[in-house]
């Protein structure tokens, strides 16, 4: 998990990303989100975005950024038998995965960026973009990994 910040505000005043992606699927999950997000509003993205869809994790690689060690992740993780892994701070390399995702995303923001009056109107696009491309780690693109077939 991951945030992407810095992005002109949208019409509800976002100006962030959160990133989820799967480190075996690949599969990415994208969610606009405020530059003052809490851990709760981040929690509850999690539980709807990839929870009721994949389950919970064996763990999770986070950056040590507050929005993650906040005392409500940590009481959620343990409720859940989930294990918090934490990389090193401001060292994104050691979650090079999800910084990857990050730099296809922006770039992929930019292309879709004359079509969508805001750039969070495009963020479907974006996943589904993110998640029907053959990642060369698996041969398969997430949703193929994911489902063993390829969405219409």
């Amino acid at each position: 998990m991951d945030f992407v910040f810095g992005l002109p505000p949208d019409n509800k005043r976002r100006t962030g990303i959160v990133v989820f992606v799967d480190r075996f699927s690949k599969m990415v999950h994208l969610a606009a989100v405020p530059a003052e997000v809490t851990a709760k509003q981040t929690a509850r993205l999690f539980v709807d975005m990839v929870f009721r869809h994949h389950g919970m994790p064996i763990d999770i690689v986070s950056d040590r950024d507050p929005r993650f060690t906040a005392r409500f992740w940590q009481e959620v993780f343990e409720l859940l038998g989930t294990q918090l892994s934490m990389s090193t701070a401001d060292h994104p390399q050691t979650d090079g995965q999800t910084e990857r995702v990050n730099r296809v995303l922006v770039d992929a923001l930019k292309s879709y960026a004359h079509s969508f009056q805001y750039w969070s109107d495009c963020l479907p696009m974006a996943e589904f973009a993110i998640n029907n491309s053959v990642h060369v780690s698996t041969g398969h693109t997430p949703f193929y990994v994911n489902a063993m077939r390829h969405p219409r």
